[in-house]
């Protein structure tokens, strides 16, 4: 039978797309109902937030937002994603809508995603294996001379106390490496890096990887972002934090601490308490909460080889004490480098902003030197990282002059400074938020 001419020329009509507003997408942020934006496509993720690989909270950090740069800034393998992500594909914004949404610099967007394009082009993305080998081996030379320290030399005052800094660094070390593997920048396949990312955060730190990956990618998609970043859920319980949210603190009259005194007592319950205090023990009530059974076996190998590497030369009491006073150490160390670069910066509630604007304004960095780069494993670096957080940290001195280039262009501050300047502003910004509090507070 010859086919029907009228009915070869019409062409198959597929379904009707539905199209949506910015308004609309807006109002589905909330716990029933949520959606979000990638390149002008509407996502309904209200279902999808419980299987998201990445944990539920970050995805919905974006519910009712365009989440079209932090999609690309978290996911390696973007293609295939997004063939998952047709299930929930609900339509797309309407014609005559704008690509962002009115809160969002355009100008700045656009210039930063041809940046990212300029980036990827150069190779920045693309990680030297060999330096992060040499990275892991001056790890295990670390944590090897800390034992020989002891084996040797006997376990009197002075070689206790080598070991235990010996220790200390080793376990910082391998804190910035694992921090690496968790943002997928050391191998080229998501497979590998979680596989090393669990031997080193697990057997090396006895930390979960599944913990960090829940809280830090929130950090990252929502910096300094009240209610969305956990690194700051230290306030209101114990620290006033920020100029906007001091002073809301202040106005209702709320006083969970003496906040005019925070950077007194930010010494005592800040850097030395965090990691034995709190993250020792909320780390196994995580894992098992959440049925994480690989990582715990992970976390057992770690206290099984310290165990029987230190209990024969040390005896149980002394081993521990070893153990707090490294991990008091190690606190002391991560908190000052972590909070050098965010605490200082701007703290307020999520205002929607665009990816460069949200990052920019919430992270600082701290003079490039071969001290710095190693004391703080590269987070020296702060804008960069934020910004590219998938990229190998030996490649930011390189993509930094181009930052530097279009913060200039568009007016905003690209902070750089010494590190013990930036310790300083630690104190100096708490000193500040206690005293905006005070004043919000009397004079209501």
């Amino acid at each position: 039978m010859a086919p029907d001419p009228v009915a070869a020329e019409t062409p198959v009509q597929g379904p009707t797309p539905r199209y949506f507003t910015w308004d609309e997408v807006a109002q589905r942020s909330g716990c029933e109902e949520r959606w979000l934006v990638i390149d002008r496509k509407v996502y309904d993720i209200s279902e999808f937030t419980r299987r998201h690989p990445g944990g539920s909270r970050v995805i919905s950090h974006y519910a009712g937002q365009d989440a079209t740069d932090p999609f690309v800034a978290f996911h390696s393998n973007k293609g295939l994603v997004k063939k998952y992500m047709n299930s929930l594909l609900i339509g797309e914004l309407s014609p005559e809508q704008p690509s962002f949404e009115p809160t969002k610099n355009k100008e700045l967007t656009d210039e930063f995603r041809e940046l990212r394009a300029t980036v990827e082009r150069m190779g920045l993305m693309k990680a030297n294996h060999v330096f992060f080998l040499l990275y892991l081996l001056h790890i295990l030379l670390l944590d090897g001379a800390a034992w020989l320290t002891l084996w040797i030399f006997g376990t009197s005052f002075l070689p206790f106390l080598l070991c235990a800094v010996l220790l200390t660094a080793a376990q910082i070390q391998a804190g910035w490496l694992q921090h690496d593997l968790g943002h997928l920048s050391v191998f080229s396949t998501s497979k590998w890096n979680h596989l090393v990312h669990h031997f080193v955060i697990g057997h090396l730190k006895g930390v979960p990887a599944s913990w960090w990956n829940h809280m830090h990618f929130q950090h990252h998609a929502k910096p300094n972002c009240f209610g969305k970043d956990p690194d700051i859920n230290m306030h209101p319980f114990f620290f006033a934090l920020g100029k906007i949210l001091s002073v809301e603190l202040g106005k209702q009259k709320k006083k969970y601490m003496p906040y005019n005194h925070q950077h007194k007592y930010f010494f005592l319950i800040g850097p030395p308490a965090l990691v034995p205090l709190f993250f020792q023990w909320y780390v196994f009530y995580f894992v098992i909460q959440r049925k994480k059974w690989v990582d715990l076996a992970w976390m057992i190998t770690f206290y099984i080889r310290l165990l029987l590497t230190y209990v024969p030369l040390l005896g149980l009491k002394a081993f521990l004490g070893l153990y707090f006073i490294v991990r008091f150490l190690e606190s002391n160390w991560f908190v000052w480098v972590t909070q050098m670069n965010h605490i200082p910066m701007h703290i307020d509630h999520d205002r929607n902003m665009d990816w460069v604007s949200t990052q920019l304004q919430a992270t600082c960095n701290v003079h490039k030197s071969a001290f710095n780069d190693w004391f703080s494993g590269h987070l020296n670096f702060q804008i960069e990282h934020h910004l590219f957080p998938m990229m190998p940290r030996h490649n930011y001195h390189k993509v930094a002059p181009l930052v530097q280039s279009l913060c200039a262009k568009h007016g905003i501050e690209y902070q750089s400074k010494p590190l013990l300047s930036a310790f300083a502003d630690i104190i100096h910004s708490l000193k500040e938020s206690g005293q905006l509090w005070l004043d919000a507070y009397l004079h209501q």
